[in-house]
Parts: C-alpha cells; structure tokens; sequence
C-alpha cells in the first residue's frame, strides 16, 4: 500500500564487470575484454565479456558477437599453450533464471582436465541434474 511517501530508492552494488581495474584485463578488442574469473571452477578459467555493460547475449550487436567469438578463441589458445587443458566447457548463464548472477553478459571458457571430474559425461547438462545422465534414462 503507497502512503504517499516516495519509495525508498534501491542501491545497487556497482557491476564488477564495468568497474574492473587494468590489471584484470589479460586481452582486449574494441568491444570486449578478457579477464581470468575471480572465481575459478578450474585452473585458467577465463571470461570473455562486452565492454558495454548487457545483460543478454542476444542483445549484442552482430559486430560485437562476433569481436567476442574472435576474443573467445584467441583466449583458448592462449590457454592451450600456457595450461595445456584437454577439453573446454564454455557457457553463458543468460537471465536470472539460467543463473546469471551479474547482471553483465560474461561466457565462461572453462579448461577441463583429464581426471578432473570422475565422469565429465553430460558437461553443461549437468545445470539441471535429474535430466543430465540421458544415457542411464530410461
């Protein structure tokens, strides 16, 4: 129920991804950058991200989709040579509902290592469990 009073304003915190210092930034282009992930799941997880700030995927313009998709594969090569992974997840978590948590589009590339799960069979299936393992469903 509004009593008349203005809504008290929400403060947000500032968006990581717009605020990041220049030693993050390990590549750039016009329209994106390449960061490691503050937060690895592996050793080189990597970030590539749009310099404007965006929530979608499908909201960059054509010209920025494909700067990121050049700086994606230039950022596995780069960690091809310096980690020497055997595999890749990459991944966007687009939307609160696909669990993005930072309101600015980042995808994920993900070195894998031999061994480092038990069973990496399923990969990003693995977002919703009970429907991963298709191969043991019925």
């Amino acid at each position: 129920m509004n009593s008349g009073k203005p809504e008290p304003m929400q403060i947000s915190k500032p968006c990581p991804f717009c605020t990041l210092g220049s030693d993050r930034i390990i590549d750039s282009g016009q329209h994106g950058v390449v960061i490691r992930d503050g937060f690895p799941i592996s050793p080189g997880h990597t970030l590539v991200i749009p310099k404007r700030h965006i929530g979608s995927f499908f909201e960059l313009a054509t010209e920025e989709q494909l700067e990121l998709m050049s700086l994606l594969t230039q950022a596995k090569t780069v960690l091809d040579q310096t980690f020497n992974p055997q595999g890749y997840n990459i991944g966007i978590n687009d939307g609160p509902a696909a669990g993005q948590t930072v309101p600015h589009l980042h995808i994920h590339l993900i070195p894998r290592y031999t061994g480092d799960q038990a069973d990496p069979r399923g990969g990003v299936r693995w977002v919703i469990p009970e429907k991963a393992d298709y191969w043991n469903q019925g």
